[in-house]
């Protein structure tokens, strides 16, 4: 199983951020949720009893804001809770300003946390502005290396690309300036305009404006085929790493692994079953006290569950691997999909090898287009008997022509993290939190 633990604290909301999470305010606030989680875990222990957990996740948020030995508190109460398995992955978001202190920093790896991730977000200091981030490029360059002075043997960062005002020139110098350090994974995500933040209501007044649709799938394609020259592998639409540094905890997900998620907001899927915190703190603890965490699951539906193993292979490398959808539904995925598949593969968005369908660079690009076509598809055959002929298919918007993507079926494909899912939706990258 995999562990989640929401951190909802920042020291103020970024201008971009739609996630859940809270102003740093009074100790007593922080020191009510760190109780509440406590006792949540203990919980949890007594339901589950000692089951084994093969990664620890605490995102945000900002978990570095959090004492170093109050991180290695709740460690310790998950691994009395649960059989944390050897050799775990035990990560912590971070933002660069909290992560300076040499005697914090090496309390954190004392006390078990073996992998940070740091959300950097970009190397400019007037665009870290436009974003609402507190720290500056200079902060985030000294930060890293304070870290592996520390100790920290797996570092990433995250970056956003494709940021108003920004250049294609400046998100590959950026890479280049980010590379000579040498971080052991790169996080890599166009930036989504979320409804009702600050930066959103900019670019809609036209205060702010994003780079134009070519610049940013040059943005994509240049910048994977830059990492990737560099020795970082492009094992996820937004992730790469070097070899043996992929995050364990986010493969789990997109491997339909179970996981549970603990503290305000955070989402579980746990034997099939599904259900979410409350985001309100004081609902969230009232529900721990009472002990009704976890009460209110939905199970998922077959059709929910054979959207989501479409969606989370395909964002891989790996891809989808065409026995797990006949195991899930008794159907032939290439006879569901046989003239898609034929299309997509003429045009260079598809492969297909060894029992696996995998997208492209290009295909990956065009993503949420192909994804929404196979739901639709996948939807209507899942109605029929399995022995049912598919149709012949229309066309796919932007899939014949991937070198010219338009605003629908390039830009937004791989601005947002994940694309939508009918029905409860599985976690995103980092439990669908991230920090600020």
């Amino acid at each position: 199983m995999l562990l989640y633990i929401h951190v909802p604290f920042c020291r103020r909301k970024c201008r971009y951020c739609a996630f859940h999470s809270l102003e740093m305010g009074a100790a007593s606030a922080v020191r009510d949720y760190v109780e509440t989680l406590l006792r949540e875990l203990a919980l949890w222990g007594d339901r589950m009893g000692n089951v084994p957990v093969t990664s620890v996740f605490f995102g945000g948020g900002t978990p570095s804001l959090l004492p170093a030995r109050t991180i290695g508190t709740i460690l310790d109460r998950v691994r009395k809770a649960f059989a944390v398995q050897p050799g775990a992955e035990i990560s912590m978001e971070g933002n660069p300003e909290s992560l300076t202190k040499p005697g914090e920093l090496r309390t954190l790896l004392a006390a078990g946390v073996n992998r940070l991730s740091m959300g950097v977000q970009c190397l400019d200091d007037a665009l870290l502005h436009t974003l609402g981030r507190p720290h500056r490029a200079r902060e985030a360059l000294d930060a890293f290396r304070a870290v592996r002075a520390a100790g920290f043997q797996n570092v990433g960062m995250d970056l956003i690309w494709g940021l108003p005002g920004q250049t294609l020139r400046q998100w590959t110098n950026q890479l280049k300036e980010v590379v000579r350090l040498r971080p052991d994974h790169l996080s890599c995500y166009g930036l989504t305009l979320e409804p009702g933040t600050p930066l959103e209501d900019d670019c809609a007044a036209e205060r702010l404006s994003l780079p134009p649709e070519r610049a940013q799938a040059a943005m994509f394609l240049d910048g994977a085929e830059f990492l990737e020259s560099q020795g970082y592998i492009h094992y996820e639409i937004s992730n790469f790493a070097r070899m043996g540094f992929q995050c364990r905890h986010n493969l789990g997900y997109w491997e339909g692994e179970d996981y549970l998620g603990l503290g305000p907001s955070a989402a579980s899927t746990i034997g099939g079953l599904r259900w979410s915190n409350p985001e309100d703190h004081a609902a969230w603890t009232r529900q721990v006290d009472e002990g009704r965490v976890g009460t209110e699951a939905e199970r998922l539906t077959p059709q929910t569950r054979v959207l989501e193993l479409i969606m989370l292979r395909l964002r891989t490398a790996r891809g989808l691997r065409v026995k797990a959808y006949r195991e899930l539904t008794g159907r032939d995925f290439l006879r569901d999909h046989k003239r898609l598949v034929h299309m997509l593969h003429r045009e260079g968005l598809l492969r297909i090898r060894d029992g696996y369908l995998r997208l492209t660079r290009n295909g990956m690009l065009v993503s949420n287009s192909i994804l929404e076509r196979l739901f639709e598809d996948t939807e209507a055959l899942m109605a029929l008997p399995a022995d049912t002929p598919p149709q012949a298919p229309t066309g796919l918007g932007g899939a014949s022509k991937p070198d010219r993507p338009s605003r629908d079926d390039a830009v937004d494909d791989v601005a947002a993290p994940s694309p939508s899912v009918p029905s409860a939706s599985p976690p995103t990258p980092d439990n669908g939190h991230g920090h600020d």
